[in-house]
Order: structure tokens, then sequence, then C-alpha cells
């Protein structure tokens, strides 16, 4: 679901599962991606060859589809690693926010599931 208005609207169903993620800054409110990226996830199964990038993506492949931080695997040579990956299309990097203006960013972040009498947060 997107967080800007969409013509017709969403009608959300018993059993549908909504992450909800509010930012709050002191900045214009306004980000672009920045040239670093700490979060990952795998795009496509490929072999790969050198030993080092393969103990790398062995460790990604427990996440599954699921996005994973950087900070979560062990390896030497893992800024070499991550890159190799993503220039093979295997995995998809996603850019740190930098608020346009300097400011300072936080978030919060709630799973919901909408049941038949509301929702359920999962992550309290």
């Amino acid at each position: 679901m997107p967080n800007k208005h969409v013509e017709g609207g969403f009608i959300l169903k018993e059993g549908d599962v909504l992450a909800i993620e509010p930012f709050a800054t002191n900045g214009k409110g306004l980000v672009h991606d920045g040239s670093l990226a700490e979060i990952y996830s795998i795009i496509r199964k490929k072999p790969v060859r050198m030993p080092a990038v393969r103990n790398v993506l062995k460790q990604a492949e427990e996440y599954r589809e699921l996005p994973f931080a950087k900070r979560w695997l062990k390896s030497d040579r893992l800024d070499f690693s991550l890159l190799q990956l993503e220039k093979e299309g295997v995995l998809h990097s996603y850019p740190v926010l930098i608020e346009s203006a300097g400011g300072l960013v936080s978030q919060a972040e709630h799973t919901v599931i909408i049941t038949q009498d509301g929702c359920e947060v999962t992550t309290k």
C-alpha cells in the first residue's frame, strides 16, 4: 500500500498484514538516496565462484526473500562480496536515505494483522 493518495483507495480485508513505518524529522521532510547501502535482499539465484563471495551468499540465503542488514553478515571481505553479488544481479541494495536539509530522522515500525474486530499489533 503506497504512502500517498491513490485514486479509489484501498480496502483492507481480514488477514491482510501491514507494516506501518512512520518517520519524523526536524528537516524538510524530503529524502534522497545516499551513496551507501546497509540493507540488501536476494533478487535471483546464481552460482558464484569465489569462496568469500559464496560464503556471504550462503549467509544471505538464510533470510530467503526478506531484506537483511549488512551488519548481520560476517566476512573479512564483506564489502567486496556484497558489491560482487550486486554486480552479478544476485542482490539488490537499498541505499541509506538522506534528509535533504540534513535534518535528523527517526523511524518507528509496527506490523499489524487485520482481524474481524480491528487489528492485532504483532510488534509490541
